[in-house]
């Protein structure tokens, strides 16, 4: 997880590249390797970007985070989000990787095909 989330990180200059773990099942996800600002310590499920991605086990991509009902601030800086959910090979959610960036509408569907490859990639060395 560090490794990716420092090689995604400078490759592409975002705010914030990290992971948040789950911990609590289905309940509570706690952040894990980033780069970055500081980032939230945990994160309930269905709260926020990153919860959200976490109880619905998809791919949440936020163009403005001030129009996202709930979105949870961890850095005033962040402006768009992308959030993405990492299933093991059991089918089991282990955790989401987060990348925010401070530009408006960072995020689109290269970028979703792109990273769910690489966590689908992760995820089955887990």
């Amino acid at each position: 997880m560090a490794t990716i989330a420092a090689l995604v990180h400078h490759a592409f200059g975002h705010l914030w590249t990290g992971f948040y773990r789950v911990v609590v099942p289905g309940q509570l996800l706690r952040v894990g390797p980033y780069q970055g600002s500081l980032g939230c310590l945990e994160i309930a499920f269905g709260q926020g970007v990153c919860g959200t991605a976490a109880a619905e086990r998809r791919t949440v991509i936020v163009p403005d985070v001030e129009k996202f009902p709930g979105h949870i601030t961890c850095d005033a800086r962040s402006r768009s989000e992308i959030v993405l959910p990492i299933v093991d090979r059991r089918g089991d959610l282990i955790g989401v990787l987060d990348i925010d960036s401070d530009q408006l509408d960072a995020f689109g569907p290269e970028d979703q095909q792109g990273l769910e490859r690489l966590v689908s990639w992760f995820a089955k060395t887990q």
